[in-house]
């Protein structure tokens, strides 16, 4: 009896190791979600006697892989042998890297993780490129270290991984005019972007409020339209400002190293010059572009939609087709973004030129006159070799033949372009809208509006259910878009557009079904390499949201709510702070005037975040 006692209590023990062992076998943490992760039980180790074996020796691929060796240099101090031109299978069993050509399609890729070493599979650059931004995510986050870390083991968990992106366009989006962001910075957003699986920067270069890319025929562009005399402070209305003048622009020799930059990271920089609207700056060096209804054009100096436009006549076009020649040579882009939003019909329909121009091509009104416009300029460049895409206004009046359109008017303008079989990039305000507020408004810096939290941007579905299966392959991608009246600095715009990018890259490469609660899990985990590269991203996702609903004069709804997964909120409605002992939020409540709720959130009774408070 004793015999089988101890038997017995030893097979519950070793059962009890499994499952322990079985319990820490945890998922890896990947933003975006791979199509196919398998977890394995082991690990394989990275130090300096793994060598990388390439079957082929081509230079952009060899390129990639020592992106690998940049980043273990940095951070564990040490670079990898790379060795070309061995069939690597010879080494499968060697505790090496392996990096294989397996024809898979253009950014697709494989990784096999196990205990005698790493293979990648591949079709293209694009797809060893993505390979190792997985496996960086996969070794332990201080590889994202900007020095040196003493006693960690690169371990990387044994996975099995197949994936591939949902869309070929994925992007983002910066504007460079209403502030200026420098080369550096533009760098390490398009590094940002990579890291993530984004492969489009969708360049503003444009605007009412300045000029900011070189181009040679027109020198003044830069001398004089770089510049505007002051800014707003505030919003467009306040009417008061700060008396700096406010300028920059990038010469076509930064651009092409920004270009290339960006190319050996497999990102396509998609620049955009915008017609007809949004062109005050050029109007300003070249009053002649302009239908000379006015004594004086200066660049804007505050926000919004202005009603001086570029006027169809031939000396406007004969500029743009030169403009546009500088740009096509400069860009290797197939897509050239031409705007074509918000562009006011006010100075056309008192312009003797337009209205005899609107009679002479039988067209109904001005809107007719702005397609007519955009379609002039889309043969020009579809002769260069390229193609456009537009805002949604593009479809006013008769959407260009070939034209593609970001469709940012809500859904309705993509949907009608894709129903007419137009491919459709899905930029939607707000929801992939990063200037809008993603936190209490109370709370946060002056933004445009909003406000647009991370969940709503997680949970947009891009492709809309009301397009046929046919109409529905015409969705070709996501972007996020960052204007930036509100955002003068580097700081400010890393602020507003992490950690929320990471939802819409997210919406752009994978195709499983939408998972909050493993969504934030994973980006819990993947907060900490932001922090280790120090973005300075909004961490409002440990903050709760509070959020007052109109009920009678004398009160109002309370809901709360917290993106932080397994986290409670406590609150008080006294003013004093919140405890692991105060009130759980379960439910909606109301309150009265004379309380005020101050909430944070708490996972196993320590304070995460911060003290949030709301007033009447």
């Amino acid at each position: 009896m004793i015999l089988k006692k101890y038997i017995f209590v030893a097979a519950v023990l070793l059962l009890a190791v499994a499952c322990t062992a079985k319990q820490e076998l945890r998922e890896p943490q990947v933003v975006p979600q791979p199509a196919s992760l398998q977890r394995t039980e082991g690990s394989f180790r990275i130090d300096r006697k793994v060598p990388v074996y390439v079957d082929i020796a081509d230079s952009a691929i060899l390129r990639t892989v020592g992106f690998l060796n940049e980043r273990l240099q940095k951070a564990a101090g040490f670079s990898l042998k790379v060795i070309s031109n061995d069939d690597p299978l010879h080494h499968r069993d060697e505790g090496a890297i392996l990096v294989l050509d397996a024809g898979l399609m253009k950014e697709a890729y494989n990784l096999d993780v196990t205990p005698k070493g790493i293979v990648i599979e591949y079709g293209s650059g694009a797809g060893v490129f993505y390979a190792i931004q997985t496996l960086f995510q996969l070794l332990p986050e201080a590889i994202f270290a900007e020095s040196v870390q003493r006693g960690v083991r690169w371990e990387v968990p044994c996975c099995s991984i197949e994936d591939s992106p949902r869309f070929p366009y994925r992007g983002m989006h910066l504007d460079c005019c209403l502030h200026f962001f420098d080369i550096p910075f533009l760098k390490r957003y398009i590094d940002l972007m990579a890291l993530h699986k984004v492969n489009r920067f969708h360049w503003h270069l444009t605007e009412d409020q300045g000029w900011r890319i070189e181009i040679k025929k027109y020198p003044l562009l830069t001398e004089k339209g770089q510049w505007r005399k002051e800014t707003v402070v505030g919003s467009l209305y306040s009417g008061i400002y700060d008396g700096k003048p406010h300028g920059g622009f990038y010469t076509q020799e930064e651009a092409r190293d920004l270009i290339k930059y960006a190319a050996e990271r497999y990102v396509t920089i998609i620049p955009e010059i915008e017609i007809p609207g949004h062109s005050l700056a050029a109007i300003s060096c070249y009053p002649e572009l302009s239908c000379g209804l006015e004594d004086h054009y200066e660049t804007a100096t505050r926000w919004g939609i202005f009603k001086q436009v570029y006027c169809p006549k031939e000396e406007t076009f004969k500029f743009l087709e030169d403009v546009f020649d500088e740009i096509i040579e400069l860009f290797p882009s197939e897509l050239i973004h031409i705007g074509g939003d918000e562009c006011p019909k006010a100075s056309w329909k008192k312009c003797p030129h337009c209205q005899a121009l609107i009679r002479k091509l039988g067209l109904k009104d001005e809107y007719e006159l702005q397609s007519w416009f955009i379609q002039r300029m889309e043969k020009y460049i579809n002769a260069k070799g390229r193609q456009i895409i537009g805002w949604d206004e593009i479809l006013e009046g008769g959407l260009a033949p070939n034209a593609k359109v970001m469709s940012w008017l809500g859904e309705e303008g993509g949907i009608k372009a894709a129903q007419q079989h137009h491919e459709v990039v899905m930029s939607p305000y707000p929801k992939y809208y990063l200037d809008y507020w993603q936190g209490d408004p109370d709370s946060e810096p002056l933004a445009m509006g909003g406000p647009t939290l991370l969940r709503t941007m997680y949970e947009y579905e891009p492709v809309p259910a009301v397009l046929t299966p046919e109409e529905r392959r015409y969705i070709i991608g996501v972007e996020g878009c960052v204007w930036t009246e509100y955002m003068p600095t580097p700081a400010r715009v890393e602020y507003m557009a992490w950690p929320r990018m990471c939802a819409i890259a997210e919406a752009g490469w994978t195709r499983a079904p939408k998972d909050w609660e493993g969504f934030t899990s994973r980006l819990e985990t993947h907060l900490g390499r932001l922090d280790r590269l120090g973005v300075g991203y909004c961490r409002n996702f440990w903050n709760p949201f509070i959020d007052f609903h109109k009920d009678t004069e004398y009160s109002k709804v309370v809901t709360m709510s917290i993106d932080a997964p397994g986290a409670e909120i406590r609150y008080t409605l006294d003013g004093s702070a919140p405890t692991a002992a105060s009130l759980l939020y379960e439910e909606p409540f109301a309150v009265n005037r004379q309380q005020r709720v101050t909430a944070a959130a708490f996972r196993n009774g320590r304070m995460i975040g911060d003290i949030k408070y709301k007033d009447f």
